[in-house]
């Protein structure tokens, strides 16, 4: 698919990215109208594929740095084929890149499926999402106000 840009939100905001040495390719894109994430991909420098076995984890490379505005994230989240084909999915998810980080992204797959799963250079292997952060101002108090639900848990409001 073409590379897009500027798919006709009303929004938008710009989001400063570095291509590492072992960075091929374009820079990431939204792959439809109305897609909140854009997919990233394996970046791993002419390296072998990285052959994941049934339960097992490793990070993969990006290939890129961001720099996320203040007040706002990354998230990292699953491919939805990929974990309904292979069985891959994020831990961690969603995974969070904090506007003050300034390392590789590099994102945290594991194989939840019964088959090797090989990943290759250049993979879509997950979508970021830009949101909006807020920083809670903590503040201690004797009582909480009265809810319905109170203290109920897990399950607490049934099935349906």
């Amino acid at each position: 698919m073409s590379q897009r840009q500027n798919l006709g939100f009303d929004r938008s905001i710009s989001v400063k990215v570095q291509k590492l040495s072992h960075y091929r390719g374009d820079l990431p894109s939204y792959q439809s109208h109305g897609a909140s994430g854009f997919d990233v991909r394996a970046q791993l420098g002419g390296a072998e594929p990285i052959v994941l076995q049934p339960g097992q984890r490793t990070l993969v490379p990006t290939g890129m740095i961001f720099e996320v505005p203040n007040g706002f994230e990354l998230q990292a989240r699953p491919r939805s084929g990929w974990a309904l084909r292979s069985g891959v999915t994020l831990l961690n998810t969603p995974g969070t890149i904090d506007s003050d980080y300034r390392g590789e992204v590099k994102i945290l797959v594991i194989n939840l499926g019964d088959e090797i799963v090989r990943v290759e250079d250049q993979d879509r292997i997950a979508q970021l999402v830009l949101c909006p952060i807020y920083q809670v101002q903590i503040t201690e108090v004797e009582t909480l106000t009265f809810t319905e639900r109170g203290a109920g848990g897990f399950g607490s409001t049934g099935l349906r």
